[in-house]
């Protein structure tokens, strides 16, 4: 794990870090299994990553495929989507983000039948 994370990982954990995005909470750092990604949302099992220009892509390719096969989705976006386009890369997190079912039940589910239409 890194401690000094790269310009582009702390400008875009300004706006991940305490829930800012849509009320989703992210960790920065996290582990799973053999591997560590910069930004995790548990609840959906969304991955972030921030990728600069020493990326090798088919090891990245081959390392999103083995979290697929876990369940996890990953994002990609350059140091320079980040430094640039700000919006339009919180806009794309976000829409992944509601697109994609929970990972476990709500904690306080409505009991059946409630907010359905005419009843």
């Amino acid at each position: 794990m890194r401690n000094d994370p790269t310009p582009a990982e702390k400008h875009l954990w300004r706006h991940l870090s305490r829930s800012q995005l849509g009320g989703f909470k992210f960790r920065r750092q996290s582990v799973i299994g053999p591997f560590i990604v910069d930004f995790f949302c548990p609840a959906k099992g969304l991955i972030i990553e921030v990728d600069g220009d020493t990326h090798d892509r088919q090891l990245d390719a081959s390392r999103d495929a083995a979290l697929a096969g876990k369940g996890f989705q990953t994002l990609r976006f350059t140091n320079r989507d980040v430094a640039c386009d700000m919006e339009a890369v919180l806009t794309a997190i976000l829409a992944k983000l509601l697109a994609m079912p929970d990972r476990w039940p709500h904690p306080n589910p409505s009991p059946e039948g409630e907010g359905l239409a005419g009843s």
